[in-house]
């Protein structure tokens, strides 16, 4: 006889359905092994999808992350998506998720009716290195030179970061996929803007994921760079857009904290708003 498995579809990183990047999270994961919930992962074909799990290391409870090619130890949206979609019915103001990479609490700001209206999570300090730019900018047929040194941040998930001069150099970008996916498993971003206020560009063919319309796991990373090389003080929060060209802009907030170019602190926020219920028979 086939079991039900009920899931909910929240979208991420925007306060209106069918914008940000949407999410599938399965609110009971027990009894699906790794092979079934990577193949309804790819039948879903989200950018991710979730299964929780009871708590192991005293957090709210346990998450695993699937692109619909393979598990990550950690994502942003998923993170943030899945503490909305916990922290109604729990009603609690800090969902902590055991991931892949470690707890990573949620803190979730309610609004006058008791809705949960954003969320800000603490993330993974990266790891940085310098890599070299021109295989990337080849992959993404970018012609000039990057604004910034082209580095790769680790936070569990790999992002390697490229800054354009301007936000139509930005929009102008058609990669390679083929030529990204012989790069590795690293995410590429390009971005652009000033002040506070930044645009970006995902792309992770290698994970299933063409462009990304949100990035919780790069967003981070990309406040961090900003800091890092003077463009933004510490401490400061920028304002990330992101999927607009691909028809579902995105929202992300995020903080780095440190200095001297050493990373302290990491905080992403946002919305999230959830748009489906359903089932799995299997």
């Amino acid at each position: 006889m086939a079991t039900a498995y009920r899931y909910v579809v929240a979208d991420v990183f925007t306060d209106r359905p069918l914008t940000g990047n949407p999410l599938a999270v399965f609110t009971d994961g027990r009894g699906l092994d790794d092979e079934t919930m990577q193949r309804v992962a790819r039948e879903l074909n989200l950018s991710e999808t979730v299964f929780v799990f009871p708590a192991e290391q005293g957090g709210t409870a346990r998450i695993r992350i699937f692109t619909p090619l393979q598990e990550l130890p950690f994502a942003g949206h998923p993170t943030l998506g899945t503490a909305f979609v916990l922290g109604l019915p729990l009603q609690r103001g800090v969902i902590e998720l055991e991931t892949g990479v470690g707890t990573v609490p949620v803190v979730l700001e309610r609004d006058g009716r008791g809705g949960i209206a954003f969320g800000r999570m603490t993330q993974p300090v990266p790891r940085v290195e310098e890599v070299d730019a021109a295989p990337f900018l080849a992959a993404l047929r970018v012609e000039e030179q990057p604004v910034l040194p082209v580095e790769r941040y680790d936070n569990g998930t790999q992002h390697t970061l490229v800054g354009l001069a301007s936000l139509d150099a930005v929009a102008a970008v058609v990669p390679d996929h083929a030529a990204l996916v012989e790069l590795g498993g690293t995410g590429v971003t390009v971005f652009a803007g000033e002040g506070t206020r930044w645009t970006a560009r995902m792309f992770a063919p290698a994970h299933g994921v063409p462009e990304d319309p949100a990035t919780g796991s790069m967003a981070g990373p990309l406040a961090c760079h900003l800091c890092r090389h003077g463009l933004v003080p510490w401490g400061e929060e920028i304002v990330v857009s992101q999927g607009g060209a691909i028809g579902r802009p995105s929202t992300l907030h995020a903080r780095a904290a440190g200095g001297d170019g050493l990373i302290d602190a990491v905080e992403v926020g946002g919305a999230a708003v959830i748009v489906a219920r359903g089932e799995f028979r299997l």
